[in-house]
């Protein structure tokens, strides 16, 4: 698979960063960058993701939790690339993938905020540790671009207790991932400011009929043959609603924002567009 250089990714993403100021809007998309100070009774208009739950059921009305700003902000991405992410019409997603941490990872060290990337398939490929220095996004961004895909499989529940675990600080925490399988994020939205970034291919959500076709598996690496005829279609894209509609209830229930980005659009616009 061919990957833009990292040296010219990393310019690339500077020069968007930089002459657009994305960095200013980033540490305000959800993440606020506070620590907790104070517990008091909710009054209207007060974000609900602050609820303290067990407080709450132990005096018998909503409280909430008021914090106080911290100097910097800690960053987390955490990609999912399982065999999934190895498709593409236009570019292969796990590509959009990459591009997308180097924008989030860039802008973070642009307002010296803390960032660090965790890269995830069927466990815990490399945790690249939290950093303010550009060496630390280039390296992250040069393993994405070697780590061998295709055999691996999509393992959520081992990336969320791994993130549990190892994130104590509160952080802003970006997942990036295409979306598909079981995926509970809602441990973790307690804890932190938790944003789902769907990377996707149009075909995936508009799949044509094209009969009789010889595919592989891209997590196990396994050939097939399957007749793509309506029937077929029509139940794969049922299926995919059915996936998005869960996926899309679980993150209004814990209040996680959700976008998505396809292989054919400009990631950089399509991220300062959702952030704005």
């Amino acid at each position: 698979m061919m990957y833009i250089d990292t040296k010219k990714l990393l310019l690339k993403t500077q020069k968007q960063v930089y002459s657009q100021r994305l960095g200013n809007h980033i540490s305000k998309f959800y993440g606020e960058g506070f620590e907790f100070g104070e517990l008091r009774e909710y009054m209207y208009g007060d974000d609900i993701r602050k609820i303290d739950w067990h407080t709450t059921a132990k005096m018998g009305k909503p409280f909430v939790k008021i914090y106080h700003e911290e100097r910097e902000l800690n960053v987390v991405v955490a990609t999912m690339m399982g065999g999934s992410s190895y498709f593409g019409t236009i570019r292969q997603k796990s590509e959009v993938m990459r591009e997308v941490v180097a924008i989030i990872g860039m802008s973070a060290l642009s307002q010296n905020d803390i960032f660090s990337h965790f890269l995830f398939a069927d466990k815990l490929i490399k945790w690249n540790k939290p950093s303010k220095k550009l060496f630390s996004l280039f390296d992250t961004l040069e393993q994405m671009e070697h780590f061998e895909i295709l055999g691996t499989k999509s393992n959520y529940q081992e990336m969320t207790q791994t993130l549990w675990t190892h994130l104590n600080k509160k952080s802003l925490l970006y997942i990036i991932s295409d979306g598909i399988g079981e995926i509970d994020l809602g441990k973790l939205s307690k804890k932190h400011d938790v944003v789902l970034i769907i990377v996707r291919d149009r075909f995936e959500e508009n799949p044509q009929e094209l009969g009789l076709l010889r595919l592989v598996d891209m997590e196990n690496s396994q050939s097939f043959f399957v007749n793509a005829d309506h029937d077929a279609i029509s139940n794969y894209r049922k299926s995919l609603i059915n996936n998005d509609a869960k996926l899309t209830t679980h993150c209004k229930k814990y209040g996680i924002p959700m976008f998505k980005i396809f292989t054919h659009e400009d990631v950089y616009l399509k991220l300062l567009k959702s952030i704005r």
